[in-house]
């Protein structure tokens, strides 16, 4: 086994890369405000299904798609989860900032100043690199 004492374990907390630790614990809590959120909506009919086949064709998939994320977003925001990739989606699924503000429970304007130019900064970044 081991042969360490107390000093040794509090000096491999302080240093140790929790790089690492970090990520799986983020991907951890993106996967359960997923399931939480489907938990609370419902999950979307199955592909080759009666439901899904009576929805082909209609808006409703892109619908339920934006009030998932929105679910989500108010999840992460609830649990202090950083919403940066949730509203990047969201923007990417036609959210309007005042569906975001409305789930964020502040005014468009706070939304908007709060999170436009990092949401923007990444999209841009993305529509330059397809372009290139």
């Amino acid at each position: 086994m081991f042969d360490l004492d107390a000093d040794d374990l509090v000096a491999i907390a302080l240093t140790v890369d929790v790089t690492a630790a970090a990520g799986a614990v983020q991907v951890a809590a993106v996967t359960e405000a997923g399931r939480q959120a489907d938990a609370l909506l419902g999950k979307p009919p199955l592909p080759g299904s009666v439901e899904w086949h009576a929805e082909e064709g209609t808006d409703i998939p892109l619908r339920r798609e934006r009030a998932w994320q929105l679910l989500q977003l108010r999840i992460g925001l609830g649990a202090g989860m950083d919403p940066l990739p949730v509203l990047i989606g969201l923007r990417r699924h036609g959210a309007t900032w005042e569906e975001i503000a409305h789930a964020a429970g502040v005014t468009r304007q706070s939304a908007h100043e709060r999170w436009a130019g990092r949401v923007a900064a990444v999209l841009d970044r993305e529509v330059a690199g397809a372009g290139a």
